[in-house]
């Protein structure tokens, strides 16, 4: 791999200015003002009261007697910038390590020797997997390959909720709808839902439902009554079976699997425990711990029931010590909706009191909704979304498209499902992770930018060109044409690496999929303003290259956004 260009950069101008390196180095916004720029002259000259761009002139004076081999000049700009061009040697070596690397270009080692756990996606078991749960999925899962990228040993963990109050629900509602039913495993998760909003809906209007739920509950988590425990076995397994098509849809494998219930009994040996020492105190009958105690911005949440059953909170505590246990990670990462942020603010604190180290190697990254244009939905209402119908939704659309293509049915469903997928998980990944996203069909599928299927296009375009002339042999390095004047795709190509280190340094796949739009972008200008393949044309070998680059990372990009590219579209 090249070295970091503008690292290597910064640390030549603190040298020989002989100035500490408290001044950055950053691509500017328009290329035409360079292909870095340093603002050096601007952070010195307030440290120094001098006029910043008089200093901006004389560094550039300076600097230029000394000058790098990858730079070819450098000049002053703006209220005391320094504005560097690279050569064009610089962009046809990054042209052609692409081309060497092949799809590990823009790898790095940043993070070697890191263990680190990722947990996402964490589905409720006799609840819908919804379209939150895919979103929290496909946000994990690139995480999780950007990271990799960086050379951490990466695994990926699934925490799904099969006990608690949800479960006592759906199982009452299951009972009041006639019990276990036959069908294809959509027919039985449609039921599950239906049981589950009524039990949800009815323990919300009555309060005698309520505590009939409440005494299920209890049954069900002593397991003493036979006929609860195969209804909930049966409607676990249902769910499980579901959740895990979707996992194989969407391209994510789980190293580990692990359940609520696995822990209850750990949780609430722990909390007694804890009760003894202080940490926890006894209200009303139930087990709280008083967050604001430990910090005023916390609050008091329930870790013990009434009834003697254990809370989220307190299964959690027993979760991450099982989970540091089973895998000795250097740090863990646990992706939820944005609506636990406050929740997991008490857990942790609470965690660290129990156990500070592992409370201090886990980071909790939250993400909004996933709406469609009618607003939020409720499993509790029953007007949930579920991940495998917004996909199939957005397939029967991608068919729609392809109607008049020449292709068989198989290839149609096949590229139907690769382009609805990623439409969705573009959508979800082209903006920072926080805020809520507002799901539109139309502009998720449209082929005039900043969507999935257009990235996946411009990847589809680049290999036709290539099936025309393929290059002899990919791995002899190109040379750069001669007078050759270096075009944005390969200034682009060349910013892959750092792109890939920003994502993973900040926890931000939409870094990525921003990079991808402006890459796709300046490959289509270049497609549109050169004929690629042609013979005659000396430069044809170098422009061939520049298309066999431009596809190799693009389909990295896509790969570490967890969205796959199709043969034809």
């Amino acid at each position: 791999m090249q070295d970091n260009i503008q690292e290597k950069i910064k640390k030549w101008i603190a040298k020989e200015l002989s100035i500490e390196g408290d001044f950055a180095v950053e691509h500017p916004k328009e290329m035409e003002r360079g292909d870095l720029a340093a603002n050096v002259a601007l952070i010195e000259g307030k440290k120094q009261g001098k006029n910043p761009r008089e200093l901006a002139n004389e560094y550039v004076e300076k600097l230029a007697g000394c000058v790098l081999p990858e730079i070819e000049h450098m000049e002053s700009a703006g209220a005391g910038f320094i504005n560097i061009f690279l050569k064009p040697e610089f962009f046809a070596d990054a042209v052609n390590e692409v081309m060497k690397d092949g799809e590990k270009f823009g790898e790095n080692a940043d993070l070697k020797g890191q263990k680190i756990i990722i947990e996402y996606t964490v589905c409720n078991v006799l609840k819908p997997m919804h379209i939150g749960h895919l979103m929290g999925n496909v946000i994990g899962e690139s995480l999780s390959r950007i990271i990799e990228a960086e050379g951490a040993e990466v695994k990926r963990n699934n925490y799904q909720g099969d006990s608690g109050l949800h479960i006592a629900r759906a199982v009452w509602g299951i009972q009041k709808l006639g019990g276990k039913i036959e069908g294809t495993l959509s027919e039985k998760t449609e039921y599950i839902g239906k049981a589950y909003a009524l039990g949800a809906n009815s323990s919300e209007d009555d309060e005698k439902v309520k505590e009939e739920i409440q005494k299920l509950n209890k049954e069900i988590f002593e397991k003493s009554n036979p006929e609860l425990n195969e209804l909930y076995a049966w409607g676990r397994q249902v769910s499980l079976d579901h959740f895990e098509t979707l996992y194989k849809k969407l391209g994510t494998q789980f190293d580990y699997y692990f359940f609520e219930s696995e822990v209850t009994d750990e949780a609430l040996k722990i909390v007694s425990e804890f009760v003894k020492k202080g940490l926890f105190e006894e209200s009303d009958g139930a087990v709280v711990f008083h967050g604001e105690k430990f910090d005023p911005k916390l609050h008091t949440r329930v870790f013990v029931t009434k009834q003697g059953l254990p809370m989220y909170e307190a299964k959690d505590i027993a979760h991450a010590i099982r989970k540091y246990e089973t895998y000795k990670f250097d740090t863990s990462i646990v992706v939820t909706a944005s609506e636990q942020s406050e929740y997991f603010k008490v857990m942790l604190r609470a965690l660290q009191e129990i156990n500070p180290e592992i409370a201090l190697k886990i980071k909790h990254i939250s993400h909004g909704l996933l709406k469609l244009v009618d607003g939020k939905m409720s499993s509790r209402k029953g007007n949930v979304i579920t991940g495998e119908v917004l996909i199939d939704d957005v397939e029967k659309m991608v068919m729609e498209k392809m109607v008049d293509r020449e292709m068989s049915d198989e290839i149609k469903k096949e590229v139907a499902e690769i382009v609805a997928i990623g439409a969705i998980k573009y959508s979800i990944l082209r903006q920072a992770i926080g805020g809520d996203i507002i799901f539109d069909f139309d502009k998720s599928l449209s082929f005039e930018g900043d969507s999935g299927p257009y990235l996946q296009y411009a990847f589809v375009r680049a290999q036709s060109v290539l099936k025309k002339s393929k290059l002899q042999n990919p791995n002899v390095k190109i040379e750069i044409p001669e007078n050759w004047e270096t075009v944005v795709l390969e200034k682009l190509l060349a910013r892959f690496p750092e792109v890939i280190a920003r994502a993973g340094r900040e926890y931000a796949p939409h870094h990525i999929a921003t990079y991808l739009i402006e890459l796709a972008g300046s490959f289509n200008s270049f497609y549109a303003g050169h004929k690629i393949v042609d013979e005659a044309d000396p430069t044809s070998p170098y422009r061939l290259a520049l298309t066999e680059a431009f596809g190799l990372v693009m389909k990295k990009g896509l790969d570490l956004l967890g969205i796959k590219v199709p043969e034809e579209m």
